[in-house]
């Protein structure tokens, strides 16, 4: 054994790592079969299988994602050839059409007496309206769009071929078909609504959602982005299959044309998806940003803590109190509203701390009244002196107020340096109740 030992030492040994630990009992085996060398044996067997089959599939099914991006290019580049192809399709054919004309116009004219010019002849045939009924020949030649007669065939065309491949079942080739459509002639609600009305296949991609994803990225290669409307219902079609990646990768990638009603979707969706509410409250701010929507903005940005995002945010637009009470209302941050309530950057506070908290108080938002007390309380008198004189717009009625609050929540202390600092204030007595001839408007103390 010695011996052995002594070889065994000289010897260079390999050691295995496992990912898992190798003293857990093996998936889908027994205890007994894990000790039976056959039927480790065959488990083994049937592993190198498995492998083996979900190697071939990945081979087959799967390609780099640098491989999509090289597609996505090289369909840009072929549907811009191709526009350029139409494009010169329809001169050649509006010159082909003006010659027909002129060539008709003019074995007219040769065929008359010749005694009137060329150019007075056609404007005769234009009022006689001879060649071409209710279309004058004037308005053919000057057309600025010479391709507008063949939009409705081209329409129809297409319309067609759509509504054959759903017929037939064939949902994905319908779809590329209408996101690939000659200037996107089937990206409309019409399309969007044929699809709603097939639903989910199982087995097979979401045809609806397919659509949104193929416009999408296809949309920089048109000349007319997406509309609004088609926009707001893809984001709600990706939500609603819970694909946030791709909401993401649209609005990044500017692919969308943005409205308030898109923003607020995302906001939402991010309102009930807490996991992802931080990346919706992101994306929603892009879009209202986008649209001049301030206010949702700045209720964005408070949402996701970025307080002194917002508060610069504030002092680059205007906004009035009414609009900043409503902030509190939608975002009660301590945070927020200590930074509102005080100096920022040498400016004056944006509101009334004694106001905010009446105002908190008033609207059943009493734990945030109370919890702004409560760091208030936790300063020296000095402290409250302060702030108090640096309020520029509350009143002495209104501090009053102010302090019978704190008195009734427990902040006695408070309330008594409040009282006392107003006492101290020249010409400032005490006013009762009762006391309804005195007009406490006419008191106030800075």
């Amino acid at each position: 054994m010695k011996q052995h030992r002594v070889e065994y030492d000289m010897k260079e040994v390999q050691y295995c790592t496992f990912s898992k630990n190798p003293s857990q009992p093996i998936p889908g085996m027994t205890l007994e079969e894990s000790v039976n060398l056959a039927a480790l044996t065959k488990h083994l067997k049937l592993l190198e299988d498995k492998y083996a089959e979900i190697k071939h599939i990945m081979s087959e099914k799967y390609v780099p994602a640098q491989r999509k991006a090289d597609l996505d290019e090289e369909m840009i580049a072929v549907l811009k050839r191709r526009d350029l192809a139409e494009n010169l399709n329809k001169e050649l054919q509006f010159r082909h059409h003006k010659l027909q004309i002129i060539s008709h116009a003019l074995t007219s004219w040769l065929k008359s007496d010749m005694s009137r010019s060329f150019q007075d002849f056609v404007e005769e045939i234009q009022k006689t309206k001879v060649l071409h009924g209710d279309h004058s020949i004037v308005e053919e030649l000057l057309e600025i769009d010479p391709g507008k007669a063949k939009e409705t065939e081209i329409l129809l065309s297409c319309t067609e071929r759509f509504d054959e491949l759903i017929s037939l079942g064939e949902y994905e080739k319908a779809v590329y078909f209408a996101a690939n459509s000659p200037k996107g002639i089937l990206q409309n609600t019409g399309t969007m609504n044929k699809l709603k009305a097939v639903g989910k296949t199982k087995g097979k991609p979401f045809p609806l959602l397919l659509f949104f994803e193929t416009i999408f990225s296809t949309s920089q290669a048109f000349r007319h982005p997406i509309d609004a409307k088609l926009t707001l219902e893809g984001i709600k079609c990706g939500l609603s299959e819970k694909r946030l990646d791709l909401v993401v990768n649209w609005v990044t990638q500017e692919r969308l044309t943005f409205s308030e009603e898109a923003g607020d979707v995302i906001f939402d969706y991010g309102e009930q998806d807490t996991y992802n509410k931080s990346k919706c409250l992101a994306l929603a701010q892009i879009i209202y940003s986008e649209c001049g929507l301030h206010k949702k903005v700045l209720l964005c940005l408070c949402k996701q803590g970025q307080i002194h995002g917002a508060m610069e945010y504030i002092q680059q637009f205007k906004f009035t109190s009414d609009d900043l009470m409503q902030l509190i209302k939608l975002c009660p941050h301590t945070e927020l509203i200590q930074c509102l309530t005080k100096e920022w950057n040498g400016k004056p506070p944006s509101l009334s701390f004694s106001l905010v908290i009446l105002h908190l108080f008033s609207v059943d938002m009493k734990k945030v009244g109370v919890k702004l007390l409560q760091e208030i309380n936790k300063g020296e008198k000095d402290a409250v002196k302060h702030f108090m004189i640096k309020d520029p717009f509350c009143s002495l009625e209104k501090w009053q107020e102010v302090a019978n609050i704190c008195l009734q929540n427990g902040f006695d202390k408070l309330s008594n340096d409040i009282m006392s600092i107003l006492r101290s204030q020249a010409g400032v007595t005490e006013i009762s109740e009762e006391d309804d001839v005195v007009n406490l408007m006419q008191h106030v103390f800075w």
